[in-house]
């Protein structure tokens, strides 16, 4: 990746911001997501660019963590990371966020290392992917495996002879908005996402509408 990239992720629940220089990382930040009184996530990423010495249109792209994963943060900052993309007319590009999970932690480097990243999906299940390293220790290939329950993890990782890697598992880790420094060739192959129609990858409804579905015996909408 050439040029300035701003980064932002927040599947696990907690805001995450990176600013990229191809592909170092110049500055980051974490922000926690949920205040009753105050919105912190707009703030967080100028302050984010302001300690860079960096304006927003400094920035050749933006590039959102696309989910699966907490329902509501996503959708914060997939929000945020449309609007910042209109308003300044730089390309919006998506990442898998559990492909950051693999990419924000430097025990993973290993060429041709095995990764079954996995984020907590609510009722005993967790979204899980299979995640390679190539020769360069950065992400070589990323295969979502949907959800499955937490039980079966361990059995899926040794039937595809790789290691979990989660909030969740032994070998803990969750995502930032920095691991996009080794998702380049992801970030390239998706391109620029659609704004008029490109959404995170929920993985599955708002906890609130399915209990609301549940209560009412039909669907929303």
């Amino acid at each position: 990746m050439d040029g300035l990239t701003l980064v932002m992720d927040a599947a696990a629940g907690s805001g995450t911001l990176a600013l990229l220089r191809g592909t170092t990382v110049i500055a980051e930040r974490t922000v926690v997501m949920r205040s009753a009184n105050e919105e912190r996530f707009l703030p967080a990423v100028i302050a984010l660019l302001d300690e860079a010495a960096v304006a927003l249109r400094d920035c050749t792209r933006i590039v959102c963590g696309g989910g699966p994963g907490s329902f509501t943060s996503l959708r914060v900052v997939g929000a945020a990371a449309k609007g910042l993309s209109l308003g300044a007319g730089i390309p919006l590009s998506a990442v898998p966020s559990l492909a950051l999970i693999v990419a924000s932690d430097d025990r993973t480097r290993a060429p041709g290392s095995r990764w079954i990243a996995t984020l907590d999906a609510m009722r005993a299940e967790r979204y899980h992917a299979l995640v390679t390293i190539g020769a360069d220790g950065a992400i070589a290939t990323y295969e979502s495996l949907g959800l499955a329950s937490a039980s079966e993890i361990a059995a899926r990782a040794i039937a595809l002879d790789a290691t979990p890697i989660g909030p969740d598992e032994s070998h803990a880790a969750t995502p930032h908005a920095r691991g996009a420094s080794r998702t380049a060739a992801l970030i390239a192959s998706a391109g620029s996402v659609d704004l008029a129609t490109w959404e995170p990858v929920y993985g599955r409804l708002a906890e609130a509408q399915v209990k609301w579905e549940a209560a009412q015996g039909r669907p929303l909408g």
